[in-house]
């Protein structure tokens, strides 16, 4: 057998050759290589399968353009397939809506036209093909982690995607994610030298014109598209959108369409009309203080009363308590904006008043206009008759950069999850909702007068496991054949019996507080089990339940509401008139021009003149919330033996990271007293302080400072120049996008 002799390397002579290299050297080295580079390109120009080839490049350069359409099906095809998890399905995607499919492959086409501007066609046809196909693969993961499909949005709130990419990724995932990234980026600068050029003429101004043209082309035929109901522009479920109308336009319409578009006839004297001199500006009540009640209102995340489906059963009632508050108070069905996702947005209707239909399709305003701009809101209405404002979620401060959104709202304080010691969990890893309770109370504590609370519950969260979870669940699930259904239904039925306990333990909370309190109970949005519409009593998906509970008498009337509606019916059942939109849906609803004059009126306030304020000047014109409602303080440090520390204080969480002379160090939460710091060394003069720390490293409070003398801490006087310090600001730093 012959022997493979391994030359050694010289690293000694290669170090001695680069220590000594000239200008000179390099320059002859780069054009050597640029002579080679060319010697190689002529000999595979030249070589027997090139000339042999030649007849096809020219017929294929003859028809490129019908090649390119021909690519653009095929990357349509596989991004198809990769989203549906299935080839089969994206074959029947294609045969069963054929104008859908090829409508979406010629908005891929249009952006292959860019080949026709550079030499390196082999290369730009590679780069944009994986560029679609990169999208296709993130909209596939991601569906299978979680029931929203990728839109740009998400590209917004990257920094929270990954902070929560443990709920989502195991390790393997990531590092098989990180491979295969790497590996295409080598791939694709390896054809950028061996995908050669185009050597003919080129006629680049013939080209930009033919992909101008291209680019209008696909805007025209979208209205058309539109105008035949090929297509849609609303999207009241996301996910069903881009499996009925193809992710490159669904994709692209998340991109483009934003924000809401000018509706005909709008104008100072239509607006002026809407108005009825300055109806909609008032804010107003009858009640006296001692009579207003406190206003909470709880979002239940995935609720809905499982007994609406017709063919699930239950080994007892899942919703005891919420089912003695059905049958006791005002209850209904509550109309949502979308299903199976779309937690912010029922949000959005419920806390300003304003319809999701006239924004573009797929948009979240918590990630577009709420995030960098005021907007009025059940908050600041409020406050304008003296409540206090709070908000309350048992997840990420950033999440749906809420801490920015809810700071344009006009809330005083927002305790998130890093302001809570969450110790149980669900077994997807969601926060179980019972520690909401004592958190809410905390909340109306922190003023002496009546309170608007809102709180954002997260236990129902998907995804619901196929797996068997539960070794002894209470509620026992049966109607569902499949096992694997059959076991998230059980999962997610357990899911909605313990946020029933949660609203039993929150009025029982509110009885022995014994304040005039209010408390409307909501679902935001059907859980994700594929439900139709045939399967619900009601026959339709964008219905969840919802319940009004209150100690102050008020007359059980039942009805059924949309999600921007439900505010301004409380508000007018309690005699409250405030606010633009809930006074206008108090004095409009089921009127004619209802909607379409609600359309005029959202576009004239976010978009438009702002005509409807402009005799009494905005409602709200900055934020000035605090987050979280304690403060966290040191009290005590003990250097250990080891020449580690130890820090006592009070409510701290494991969100609680410690400074010093505003550097975070490492450190360990024992509890809620009790903070390590294993690697500082800590030196006479230095500023140590606390701070709770969201994603992205977003700073949301700090405690006091203190100075480090003689092993112990003293307490710093308060700079009020210094916005980190102490309590008195929100210092979140563009919460959701670092």
């Amino acid at each position: 057998m012959k022997k493979v002799h391994i030359k050694k390397p010289d690293i000694k002579g290669t170090f001695h050759k680069i220590k000594n290299l000239k200008k000179e050297d390099i320059k002859a080295h780069w054009k050597e290589s640029k002579a080679r580079r060319q010697r190689i390109l002529e000999e595979r120009r030249n070589s027997r399968f090139a000339k042999k080839m030649q007849p096809v490049y020219r017929f294929m350069n003859r028809f490129s353009l019908v090649f390119h359409f021909l690519l653009a099906c095929i990357l349509n095809f596989f991004i198809e397939g990769i989203s549906r998890h299935s080839l089969i399905q994206a074959w029947l995607y294609m045969i069963e809506t054929p104008k859908v499919f090829l409508f979406n492959a010629y908005l891929i086409f249009a952006t292959l036209m860019i080949v026709y501007l550079v030499r390196r066609r082999v290369f730009a046809r590679i780069l944009i093909s994986v560029f679609w196909l990169i999208l296709g693969i993130t909209n596939g993961y991601m569906l299978m982690k979680r029931v929203t499909p990728f839109n740009a949005q998400d590209l917004k709130v990257l920094s929270d995607a990954i902070s929560l990419t443990g709920n989502y990724f195991g390790k393997m995932e990531l590092i098989m994610l990180i491979v295969g990234i790497i590996a295409v980026v080598i791939w694709v600068i390896s054809m950028w030298r061996r995908g050669g050029q185009y050597t003919g003429k080129m006629h680049r101004v013939v080209a930009f014109c033919g992909l101008i043209v291209s680019l209008m082309g696909y805007v025209v035929l979208t209205d058309v598209a539109i105008d035949k109901r090929v297509i849609s522009n609303y999207f009241g479920n996301i996910a069903f959108a881009y499996e009925d109308y193809g992710f490159p336009y669904c994709f692209t319409a998340s991109v483009f369409n934003t924000g809401i578009s000018e509706p005909a006839g709008y104008s100072k004297e239509t607006m002026e009309a809407i108005n009825k001199d300055g109806a909609l500006n008032v804010s107003e009540t009858s009640l006296s203080d001692e009579d207003k009640p406190n206003i909470l209102f709880v979002q239940l995340e995935s609720y809905f009363d499982p007994t609406e489906v017709e063919w699930l059963q239950f080994s007892e009632d899942p919703i005891p308590n919420l089912r003695k508050l059905y049958s006791e108070y005002s209850s209904g069905y509550f109309k949502v904006p979308s299903v199976g996702a779309g937690t912010a947005n029922t949000e959005f209707e419920v806390l300003t008043g304003m319809s999701m239909r006239f924004f573009g399709p797929g948009e979240y305003p918590y990630k577009t206009y709420a995030k960098t701009k005021v907007i009025e809101s059940a908050a600041s209405s409020l406050e304008k008759l003296g409540y206090g404002a709070e908000a309350l979620h048992n997840n990420t401060g950033n999440f749906y950069s809420r801490a920015q959104v809810y700071n344009h709202m006009g809330f005083d304080h927002y305790t998130s999850k890093e302001f809570m010691n969450v110790l149980q969990t669900t077994p997807k890893g969601w926060a179980t909702d019972d520690i909401l309770v004592p958190h809410i109370l905390e909340s109306m504590d922190t003023t002496k007068q009546q309170d608007f609370v809102m709180t954002i519950s997260v236990q129902g969260h998907g995804d619901y496991p196929t797996e068997k979870v539960l070794d002894d669940p209470e509620i026992i699930v049966s109607g569902v054949e499949d096992e694997g259904k059959r076991n998230a239904w059980e999962y997610y039925v357990n899911e909605v019996h313990e946020m029933d306990k949660f609203a039993g333990q929150l009025i029982e909370a509110l009885e022995k507080r014994g304040e005039p309190t209010v408390v409307v109970f909501y679902g935001d949005h059907l859980p994700t089990m594929g439900l139709e519409a045939k399967d619900m009593k009601s026959k339709y998906l964008y219905n969840t339940n919802y319940v009004i509970w209150d100690n102050i008498g008020l007359e059980k009337k039942d009805g059924n509401y949309a999600a921007y509606q439900i505010m301004a019916e409380v508000f007018d059942r309690l005699d409250i008139h405030t606010g633009t939109f809930f006074n206008y849906h108090q004095q409009r609803k089921d009127t004619k021009n209802y909607l379409a004059d609600l359309e005029l009126l959202q576009y004239d306030v976010l978009y438009g003149n702002q005509y409807v304020y402009e005799n009494t000047g905005k409602p709200i014109t900055e934020g000035h919330m605090v987050m979280g409602v304690k403060d966290t303080s040191i009290s005590d440090i003990v250097e250990q033996l080891d020449g580690t520390y130890s820090l006592y204080g009070e409510n701290f969480t494991k969100y609680s990271k410690i400074y010093i002379n505003d550097e975070k160090q490492t450190s360990s939460f024992l509890n809620n007293t009790r903070i390590d710091l294993k690697e500082a060394e800590l030196q006479d003069g230095d500023v140590v302080y606390v701070a709770q720390v969201g994603s992205s490293n977003t700073i949301f409070r700090t405690s006091k400072k203190y100075e480090y003398k003689d092993g112990a801490l003293k307490e710093l006087p308060t700079d009020p120049n210094d916005p980190e310090t102490g309590r008195n600001a929100f210092v979140g730093k563009d919460a959701g996008e670092q």
